[in-house]
């Protein structure tokens, strides 16, 4: 079974070590997401139905939204993967020049050896988790820049290249964004949500995905998959309490959900989490 190592939360969103053995449904999330290889044998990254190889010197970028899946090659053995879940805002705010959204230029990362030291130090400091990390923040700022830069290299904006406009989204989409996530807890039905913006269900799932990037279905469960990491993290409410405000039938439904879109169990992954200290002042 896929087992988290440790996971620390953040300003920055949250970074994961991950020993992953097993291939995960196709999911997507709003934050900008990193995967490296640590150890162990390599795996692939489905990313908008083309496949990339995750192996040492070779990582994976996936922009805000953009459905992908892990696939696992060698059931063996399990693959010890650094995850890195960052918030657009946290990189606007962090980076050392601005850029417009965390959307990355290719899926296909080379690791050099500036980020091979980046990816290798974050995860030591992850394997000592009862120790002070005051530079963490700093790391994945200077591991997430990197991996910005190198991906939008060799394009036509080249190297003065600082981020793409934000794109207008139709009013009925926009809405749509809102009724989900306003609606979280209930029990939500995507034919009531495109009656109630006005749209046909299939004009409504073509537009979601032309301007959003996925389809309604996985921006939903991308919205509960972080509604149950937050709730997970920072509170006590029994595991079961948390399923069944987030639609669920029973807890055994929800762990199923939670493993294939989040690698481990709900109650692993509780059990894994750590508050990353807060940047010290010079």
């Amino acid at each position: 079974m896929s087992s988290a190592i440790a996971v620390f939360h953040g300003d920055f969103g949250r970074v994961c070590l991950y020993g992953m053995d097993r291939t995960m449904v196709p999911h997507a999330h709003r934050e900008g997401h990193l995967i490296f290889h640590v150890q162990g044998p390599a795996g692939q990254v489905v990313a908008d139905d083309r496949t990339y190889p995750l192996s040492p010197g070779q990582a994976v970028a996936i922009s805000p939204w953009q459905p992908h899946y892990w696939q696992q090659v060698d059931t063996r053995r399990p693959t010890l993967a650094l995850v890195l879940y960052i918030r657009p805002g946290w990189f606007l705010n962090a980076a050392r020049r601005a850029t417009a959204t965390l959307r990355f230029g290719r899926v296909g990362v080379e690791v050099t050896d500036l980020l091979a030291r980046h990816v290798y130090g974050i995860a030591g400091a992850m394997l000592d988790p009862d120790g002070e990390h005051p530079h963490l923040a700093e790391r994945l700022c200077d591991l997430t820049q990197g991996c910005f830069d190198q991906s939008w290299q060799w394009t036509e904006a080249g190297a003065a290249f600082v981020g793409p406009a934000t794109g207008f989204r139709d009013f009925r989409v926009r809405r749509a964004m809102r009724l989900m996530q306003d609606r979280i807890t209930d029990a939500l039905s995507l034919d009531a949500v495109a009656r109630e913006v006005g749209l046909s269900r299939p004009h409504f799932f073509k537009l979601f995905r032309e301007q959003v990037g996925t389809t309604p279905n996985l921006y939903l469960n991308g919205l509960r998959m972080e509604r149950a990491i937050d709730l997970l993290a920072a509170t006590q409410e029994p595991v079961s309490d948390i399923g069944l405000d987030l639609g669920f039938s029973s807890q055994a439904s929800f762990s199923r959900f939670f493993i294939a879109n989040g690698v481990v169990a709900p109650s692993v992954y509780r059990r894994s989490v750590h508050r990353a200290m807060p940047v010290r002042a010079a």
